[in-house]
């Protein structure tokens, strides 16, 4: 998950700073650009998505790790447990996406705003 950090611009008052995302510990300024340029409406429908894609990648993990599994109980190899083992993956892989997941959706949501920012006219 990306850390925000406080940055003071050159010009800037020693008072006033401006939030930017840091990426592998550094300020991430090409991000912190780019979000300039999209729209608030913009960053949370590509958050979604991010966090969207992430909890599929996360469900597709989880039903790997699961689906050899046989005996008796709740991840055992019996008629229903199937069904119910499928709906367990899917609300814990969004849970672990919504709860910061493991970094994929960071990177996504990076990916898309980039491209947006691209897409918008300068005048």
């Amino acid at each position: 998950m990306m850390q925000t950090s406080m940055i003071n611009t050159p010009r800037a008052a020693a008072s006033s700073a401006f939030s930017v995302e840091s990426r592998n510990g550094r300020p991430d300024f090409e991000l912190a650009a780019a979000l300039q340029k999209v729209s608030p409406q913009q960053q949370a429908k590509a958050q979604k998505t991010a966090t969207d894609f992430e909890a599929m990648f996360l469900n597709s993990m989880f039903s790997q790790m699961t689906s050899g599994l046989k005996g008796e109980g709740p991840f055992g190899d019996t008629t229903g447990t199937g069904v119910w083992r499928s709906m367990l993956t899917e609300q814990y892989s969004k849970n672990f996406a919504k709860a910061g997941g493991v970094g994929v959706a960071t990177e996504v949501y990076r990916t898309l705003i980039m491209q947006q920012a691209k897409t918008v006219r300068t005048a």
